[in-house]
């Protein structure tokens, strides 16, 4: 049965979905766009599938999920064996990606992302950016890639020696931080870092999906 995405393929969480069905060869999937500009996403149609009204929302026949980093791991336990074994191989490697899943959400994600808002998202809508927000989220940002690069001077990737759901997951944000923030001094500036992510940015999956966004 076809999978289909509710999303967009420009939004940082839908980028997180694509990436990871690229990544795993799944084929059969179709995205329904969701039009933020036209506040689809608060329809009543909408809400009935997302109640907080948010994207994306993966339908797999009578299943609905929502939250991005909920429906990837969905996906990779429905394609386990296929494509790239996102979750490891074993009990403790899956561990490992969980937990660095947990700290790209709790850790990365909340200052990544109100940077990426005000300077990237804010000037795209017309607004302002708050540059006060920008001043008090960089330091946390960089407190914890400070962590990032004492772990990568020990490991290639962040829950071992392979490339994982927890890499993947940064992804999105990440991008837009480098090639769109003005903020590529973080990741540039600490050697075991920037060599992680020029590993994790270059794969042909993600490149795809910038593809995908482009169109």
């Amino acid at each position: 049965m076809t999978l289909i995405v509710h999303g967009a393929p420009y939004s940082t969480c839908t980028q997180r979905i694509l990436a990871t069905l690229v990544e795993l060869n799944v084929e059969d999937y179709k995205i329904e766009f969701v039009d933020l500009r036209k506040g689809v996403h608060k329809s009543p149609d909408f809400l009935k599938l997302q109640p907080f009204g948010q994207i994306p929302v993966l339908q797999d026949g009578d299943i609905t999920i929502f939250e991005s980093r909920a429906i990837v791991r969905y996906l990779c336990e429905k394609f386990a064996g296929q494509g790239t074994p996102l979750l490891g191989k074993t009990v403790k490697d899956k561990a490992l990606v969980s937990q660095w899943l947990e700290v790209e959400s709790q850790n990365y994600n909340p200052a990544a992302s109100l940077i990426v808002r005000e300077k990237v998202f804010a000037p795209r809508m017309g607004a302002p950016s708050d540059e006060s927000v920008v001043a008090a989220q960089t330091p946390k940002l960089e407190k914890t890639l400070d962590v990032y690069e004492a772990h990568l001077a020990k490991s290639k990737f962040l829950a071992g020696d392979f490339f994982s759901l927890a890499d993947l997951s940064h992804l999105p944000y990440t991008n837009l931080l480098v090639n769109a923030a003005g903020k590529s001094d973080l990741i540039s500036s600490r050697p075991h870092v920037s060599a992680w992510w020029n590993a994790i940015s270059q794969r042909p999956a993600f490149q795809k999906v910038l593809a995908m966004a482009k169109q």
